[in-house]
């Protein structure tokens, strides 16, 4: 995705005629450019859409809106972090299934769900739920994608072992330096039902090869390996040759769409950008934790298949991370976090188990937040995330400072809070009170020293997800000049 962006900014802007193919998208409550102690800094948020009925009808996909598949979904969600300063260029990946609770209008849903409510509700959730200021929106679709890979001819990539996916199609039937055209590259990148042929696997059949676990998360590390793969194959073809340019743009122009200040920019950020080694960007994937069960998650008496869930404590050091921001400065305007003094705090027990608002309240008022209304909120599910509520942007500080004192399953959400409060916790199946780190601490040391036991671990979770994840012994990799397997 990063890639595609990088291609539009370096070339659409020299051809008068592919940059008026660009579609534009009126999209609400971007971000003022410069958020972060970085100036000059953007962050373009980047979809791939699910939006088969948006493909041309000459497209296989196409067929999948005549036959009922007309769900719009954000099938992959990065963030592409520019700092013109210093010419840095990160990427964040934020898994599809995540629970949130400001997904919809109406309320939590997967944050692949908001985007059928428009591009203005993605941008919602994603500032709102994770303090990530988003100043520009992209849309490709998967058209655009495999359009693109295929204007360059197509791209290699080494399989260690053989691979299959039923539901995208996708099957590689012996390992090696293998060729993929366009068609062959989306179905990989959207491949989460992999499976894979490993050591000692005898079965020539692919149904019985072994399936990977990780889903999502596998399915973006193998999106990130393939954007690196891609922009080797670019950098090969040379950015500034007038026929690979318009092939390239003309195949991605006319099934874009950005916002229009963003295309308004593309010049600026083009000469800001010019030269940027896009294989060298780094890419990161938002901390998640996964259930122990498989079956579909219940929410208010709804079920929303199979969800993960954020982690506080993991997820800020990311986001930290991906903006240059110490832990003690607000991801959203840059500036330092309030004092808890400060804060005024209501707790909800949302799970029913005794005493735990006022274990909770008392957790906070120790580490110096002023406490006030204590009361119970309606269970919404088990497990069930601890949600730190607030109601303006005007305390949306304050909810990160209070989230930045929880450790385990916490979010936040933008809604109504209890009574003057300007945050309300409402407690839920997985967290701890934790302390914050002093100013001036790194945001990759992060403390989760418990001050007290107002948690509870009704639910059975996997560890955090890794913000880098390695490549899996079976997942593509880049090829190298003879056809061998590369890093």
């Amino acid at each position: 995705m990063g890639v595609f962006v990088l291609l539009i900014v370096g070339v659409v802007g020299y051809n008068w005629n592919l940059f008026r193919q660009i579609h534009t998208v009126d999209v609400k409550g971007l971000s003022d450019s410069g958020t972060g102690v970085e100036t000059g800094t953007e962050n373009i948020l980047m979809v791939g859409s699910t939006d088969r009925c948006s493909l041309p009808k000459s497209d296989p996909l196409y067929q999948d809106c005549l036959t009922g598949h007309t769900g719009i979904n954000s099938d992959v969600i990065m963030i592409l972090h520019l700092v013109a300063a210093t010419k840095q260029v990160s990427i964040l990946s934020i898994p599809r299934d995540t629970f949130v609770p400001n997904a919809r209008a109406e309320g939590a849903n997967k944050i692949d769900a908001a985007l059928v409510e428009g591009p203005s509700q993605l941008v919602a959730a994603i500032e709102d739920d994770f303090g990530i200021p988003i100043q520009h929106y992209v849309e490709l679709n998967f058209a655009s994608f495999a359009n693109v890979v295929q204007a360059i001819g197509g791209v290699h990539m080494y399989f260690p072992e053989p691979v299959y996916d039923q539901q995208v199609g996708l099957y590689i039937r012996a390992p090696g330096c293998v060729y993929l055209n366009g068609g062959d590259a989306l179905k990989l990148v959207r491949s989460r039902e992999l499976q894979y042929k490993g050591p000692g696997v005898k079965a020539t059949d692919p149904i019985y090869w072994t399936h990977e676990v990780q889903s999502d998360l596998a399915r973006i590390a193998r999106d990130h390996e393939f954007l690196r793969v891609l922009a080797t194959a670019v950098a090969q073809k040379g950015l500034g040759n007038p026929i690979t340019d318009e092939q390239l743009v003309s195949s991605l122009a006319p099934q874009v769409e950005m916002d229009t200040a963003l295309k308004g920019q593309l010049l600026s950020l083009a000469n800001a950008f010019h030269g940027v080694n896009a294989n060298g960007v780094p890419e990161l994937t938002l901390p998640i934790q996964t259930p122990d069960t498989t079956a579909s998650y219940n929410y208010k008496g709804g079920y929303y298949g199979e969800v993960v869930y954020p982690t506080i404590t993991d997820d800020r050091t990311a986001v930290d991370r991906f903006l240059g921001v110490p832990a003690t400065v607000d991801t959203m305007n840059g500036k330092p976090l309030p004092a808890p003094g400060s804060v005024l705090v209501a707790v909800l027990n949302g799970t029913g188990v005794t005493n735990q608002a006022a274990d909770t309240g008392r957790a906070l008022g120790a580490l110096g937040f002023n406490v006030g209304t204590l009361g119970d909120a309606r269970s919404v599910g088990t497990p069930s995330e601890t949600v730190v509520t607030y109601a303006t942007a005007a305390n949306e500080s304050a909810a990160e400072r209070v989230a930045a004192s929880l450790s385990g399953m916490v979010v936040m959400e933008k809604g109504p809070t209890m009574g003057t409060s300007q945050v309300t916790v409402t407690t839920g199946t997985d967290f701890a009170v934790s302390s914050l780190p002093s100013t001036g601490t790194s945001a990759t040391s992060l403390s989760t020293a418990t001050t007290s036991p107002a948690s509870s671990s009704a639910a059975s979770l996997a560890p955090p997800s890794p913000t880098v994840s390695p490549l899996a012994p079976w997942d593509p990799r880049s090829c190298t000049a003879s056809g061998g397997e590369g890093r």
